[in-house]
């Protein structure tokens, strides 16, 4: 079945008369378990840490999007990428996109460097540097694409043919990749060779900015996602029922408002690029983005984020995204709502990003709207 017929229907099937046409939420904790003691193996819904009805439909529902095996629902988007990386040991060396998002960064700079974790960060638009850092001990390889802020593009299929030939003998190297923001509408990375694939699903997933979840799916039940599961399970770090329930709801409307978001993306991004207001535009739909041809081969569609770099002072640029009508300054994305932040100013002092780049969410809004709240925008700049 196509992935919007797949995104109504997997995971949950009424069948027989008067059943109900969507899943039931089920807040319990606990549930009763067989007189020979408490069962805690995968599909238990013995103790909520353990199992949840709406969390198993979740965790079905992203897999078959994904064209994965298993799917692992967590409390956020970091919850899960924390995960992939606690269940390594200390000494391992993990090889991750210089253009990461900064939460990300944080994680590794701050909390897996005391924990053992050697990291090296390179560019993955060039796929022969990521093999170039393959060494004895590397254990993983982490991706974005697009990459947060920039919009960078690397090439999936590529790098993991790349490592794989580099792979030292008697080591196996898994491939992660933050689909965030593509979402399984527009990329799925498993079907490029990639093993692991991390959403926050709090972004485009719920696509209501009411849902705080995150999300790992794996192309083959390997010891590595059971690891993962494990830890997730033993740390609780798991979205809740209700959460769940919310997101299975989102799931449904995924593929038309991504439709949406791309292509009022695009026309803003068009817009954009022809201001004279503005230096750049990062947008892999644009014929000359760095990275078009490589999207054009591994995407669907280009999405609807945007970074645009501004031909104007900082302080211009924080003047002017506070005056508009419909663009909302916040932090997140994905949302039926479009946003924009000054990125510097929300990552703080450690950000290597550009004091004149601001990221944009587009939304589903009318873009007839959204660029004419830009032309009001650009002439305070």
């Amino acid at each position: 079945m196509h992935i919007q017929t797949r995104a109504i229907h997997a995971g949950y099937s009424a069948e027989g008369p008067e059943q109900p046409v969507v899943s039931a939420l089920q807040p319990g904790t606990i549930f009763t378990h067989p007189e020979t003691g408490f069962d805690a193996s995968n599909g238990s819904f013995g103790y909520a840490r353990y199992g949840n009805p709406n969390r198993l439909e979740l965790e079905t529902m992203l897999a078959n999007l994904e064209n994965g095996e298993v799917g692992v629902a967590f409390s956020s988007g970091m919850a899960a990428i924390t995960a992939v990386f606690q269940v390594l040991a200390p000494g391992d060396h993990v090889i991750v996109c210089d253009d990461v998002y900064h939460g990300t960064r944080a994680v590794l700079n701050q909390i897996m460097a005391r924990w053992g974790l050697e990291c090296t960060y390179v560019d993955v638009t060039n796929p022969q540097h990521v093999a170039d850092a393959v060494q004895p001990n590397t254990r993983l390889v982490w991706l974005e694409t697009p990459s947060n802020p920039r919009m960078l593009i690397c090439d999936i299929a590529e790098i993991v043919q790349r490592v794989r030939a580099q792979t030292p003998a008697g080591n196996y190297i898994h491939i992660g990749v933050d689909n965030t923001w593509a979402t399984p509408v527009l990329t799925n990375p498993l079907d490029l060779g990639a093993d692991l694939v991390m959403h926050s699903c709090t972004k485009y997933i719920g696509g209501h900015s009411d849902i705080l979840a995150g999300a790992l799916i794996a192309r083959t039940n390997d010891a590595y996602i059971d690891a993962i599961r494990t830890l997730q399970k033993q740390t609780g770090a798991v979205a809740s029922p209700f959460d769940c329930w919310m997101l299975v709801r989102s799931l449904k409307t995924l593929v038309p408002r991504m439709r949406s978001h791309c292509e009022n993306a695009m026309a803003v991004a068009r817009y954009l690029h022809a201001h004279p207001k503005v230096e750049t535009v990062y947008y892999p739909g644009l014929p000359d983005s760095p990275g078009h041809e490589v999207a054009k081969r591994q995407m669907r569609d280009f999405g609807g984020m945007i970074s645009v770099l501004f031909a104007v002072k900082k302080e211009q640029i924080l003047k002017g995204i506070a005056s508009a009508k419909l663009f909302k300054v916040a932090t997140s994305l994905g949302g039926v709502e479009s946003l924009w932040e000054h990125r510097q100013s929300s990552e703080g002092p450690t950000s290597k990003t550009p004091e004149n780049l601001v990221r944009i969410s587009v939304g589903i809004e009318h873009p007839d709207d959204l660029i004419a709240d830009l032309e009001q925008v650009l002439a305070t700049m």
